[in-house]
């Protein structure tokens, strides 16, 4: 991205891949929070060492403790073998815990010793088990509310929060827009039967416009549908297909031919 608020993001990112201090990053639905984990993971010591992310939300909360801690042979009906866990997989590389704000209160102080201690035993074990892990953590929630509701422990958010980065939604940097644009053409160029030689002027500029709620993801989406759906050559506005009704905010961003075509951008 070319806009101060990403390059500010960039710029932290190099920092940070320089430490193994925690992170907590934060930011809406879609705007790529992963990523960032991922680039200060690839970017780091750790490099060479897993990445491994776990979704807090997607995982219902009673299997969540096995998916963190693993579990000994016989731990329960179905353990029919032992299985190590996220922590430990990520041991010496890094575990990025997405939407943690959305973690219960009891895992919560199950995390929190983990982080204090650096141990933990799986579910139906008596061993500690020592582990190194960096923790990223990613958040789409305020916290501050959460801590003030007592749905969130205030001693994790300190424990997490050592340093923050603050991702900006797509609508705060509209200039990044046709960057983004011509990367998911190549993207799926790459996969697809037909190439997409870019994207129309017009079709960029009712891009730029609209205020994508959905973010980053919400873009690569209509990306990919406007490219299975296309009647031609170019994605025209006929190709677009965004959500009736949904507002847009003006744009100051300046089109030119630069913008149109993907060959411009190579």
């Amino acid at each position: 991205g070319k806009s101060d608020k990403i390059r500010s993001v960039l710029e932290l990112i190099r920092t940070l891949a320089q430490s193994n201090c925690t992170v907590l990053i934060r930011g809406e639905t879609g705007t790529g929070k992963e990523m960032v984990a991922e680039a200060i993971h690839y970017c780091g010591a750790r490099r060479s060492q897993p990445f491994i992310a776990v979704n807090c939300a997607a995982i219902p909360e009673a299997l969540m403790e096995s998916e963190l801690f693993g579990y000994e042979k016989g731990a329960f009906t179905d353990a029919t073998r032992a299985k190590p866990g996220k922590f430990e997989l990520a041991s010496g590389g890094t575990l990025f815990m997405d939407e943690i704000g959305d973690m219960s209160l009891a895992l919560q102080s199950k995390i929190l010793r983990v982080i204090q201690n650096r141990s933990f035993e799986r579910l139906g074990g008596t061993k500690s088990v020592k582990v190194n892990p960096r923790l990223i953590a990613a958040t789409n929630k305020n916290l501050e509310e959460l801590i003030a509701k007592e749905s969130f422990r205030e001693d994790l958010y300190y424990r997490l929060n050592v340093v923050s980065i603050h991702v900006p939604p797509l609508r705060e940097r509209k200039e990044d827009i046709p960057l983004l644009v011509n990367h998911f053409l190549k993207k799926y160029n790459k996969t697809g039967s037909k190439v997409v030689k870019g994207v129309s002027s017009r079709a960029l500029e009712l891009l730029v416009d609209y205020d994508w709620p959905g973010n980053i993801r919400e873009l690569e989406n209509v990306i990919e549908r406007a490219i299975v759906l296309r009647q031609d050559e170019m994605l025209l506005t006929r190709s677009i297909s965004l959500p009736a009704g949904e507002k847009s905010l003006p744009s100051r961003i300046p089109f030119n031919s630069r913008h149109a075509s993907l060959a411009d951008t190579e």
